[in-house]
């Protein structure tokens, strides 16, 4: 497609940047994309978030216009700000779509790419599934990050199946790779503890109260003859509860909220295993990144997570919303440690064979440009 001064000038479209897979997402799409081809910009909705840290050195990054209460029916001032900005594609994703597609529209884009990151779990509001089925009939492609989120939008919105693209989400094998951390000692966990992790937001959708009474049910179990902590870091707005809960369950000891962190290289190759118990996943970010440090895997058996895991890792899925599933789960992987390491030897080549950044990248390059 014509290109502006040589490069295809691709505006990214997102309410904010702060911690996500989504966002992790769009942070490594800008950083990984031939710049020589691709002019990056990046337009936040809301606030940019720690994501945005650095990333100006990537791409050229907007803040989204003060909008009227209006905005959802004529997005006027936001086509206004995309007009100014004059790209050739628009690529939006979750939680923008509706609006942002309409003043792509307005603004006279060429093209509007959509990339659907993870939908709630049904029943999906009306007023949703309205709203995503117009602007689905507007996008150019629609890119859903594994086949489960793709059923999903043919369910929900009606989404014609030949019109939507997977493209599984991707992270750098290299920085996420084993090796030695401080994690343990910086924390006071000895090395013949099994150091269990999460990393997410603490909200309902990622199940974390059914990974505490899992816990819980580890650590009744009679046959679990090794320590065993858990970590758990992100924020959002169950933290509150979710302490609260370690306390009623008398996890106190045996579980440590640490808030956003800021190296989760150091975090995760200090962990033995990685739970992840959402009721809903795209591709999980976190998950692969987990299993590219070599960490054994214990998730729900949701969304793209499946895929994740492969065949040879299925054996490590339990049931979303059930404790008593996930506490085996979890028993599993913490007492044979043999075949908890060789899990993780087999998780990190997974990743390294299926779910590398740089296929993602070639992918959506391809989408920019293809005529």
């Amino acid at each position: 497609m014509p290109a502006k001064n040589g490069r295809v000038r691709v505006l990214h479209c997102i309410q904010n940047l702060n911690y996500g897979g989504m966002e992790r997402v769009l942070s490594d799409l800008v950083r990984g994309v031939d710049h020589d081809a691709f002019e990056p910009h990046v337009l936040t909705l809301q606030y940019r978030g720690r994501y945005g840290e650095g990333l100006d050195g990537h791409a050229t990054l907007h803040d989204g216009p003060d909008q009227g209460p209006l905005a959802m029916i004529q997005p006027v001032q936001l086509a206004n700000a995309i007009a100014d900005i004059d790209p050739d594609v628009v690529h939006l994703h979750s939680g923008v779509w509706y609006k942002a597609v309409r003043a792509s529209r307005l603004a006279g884009v060429p093209r509007v790419v959509y990339t659907e990151h993870g939908r709630r779990p049904p029943p999906e509001a009306l007023l949703t599934r309205v709203l995503d089925g117009f602007a689905a009939r507007v996008t150019d492609h629609i890119v859903a990050v594994s086949e489960a989120t793709s059923v999903q939008l043919q369910d929900g919105p009606k989404v014609p199946a030949e019109r939507i693209q997977v493209i599984p989400n991707g992270i750098d094998t290299d920085r996420f790779s084993p090796g030695p951390s401080t994690f343990r000692a910086a924390h006071g966990i000895s090395d013949d503890t099994v150091l269990i992790g999460s990393v997410g937001r603490l909200e309902p959708v990622k199940g974390y109260a059914t990974l505490l009474r899992g816990l819980r049910t580890l650590l009744d179990r009679a046959d679990v003859k090794v320590p065993v902590h858990l970590v758990m870091a992100g924020d959002g707005s169950q933290r509150e509860e979710l302490e609260a809960l370690a306390g009623t369950l008398d996890l106190c000891g045996h579980v440590t909220f640490l808030g956003w962190w800021d190296d989760p290289e150091g975090l995760l190759r200090a962990l033995d295993v990685f739970a992840l118990t959402s009721v809903s996943e795209g591709t999980s970010i976190s998950l692969l990144e987990a299993m590219s440090t070599g960490c054994c895997p214990v998730v729900t058996r949701v969304g793209g997570n499946p895929h994740v895991l492969g065949d040879e890792l299925a054996h490590r899925m339990v049931e979303s919303k059930d404790p008593e599933s996930v506490g085996a789960g979890l028993a599993d992987a913490v007492i044979d440690r043999e075949r908890r390491v060789a899990d993780g030897d087999r998780g990190r080549r997974r990743v390294n064979d299926v779910f590398a950044v740089n296929r993602m990248v070639e992918a959506y390059s391809r989408l920019y440009t293809e005529q």
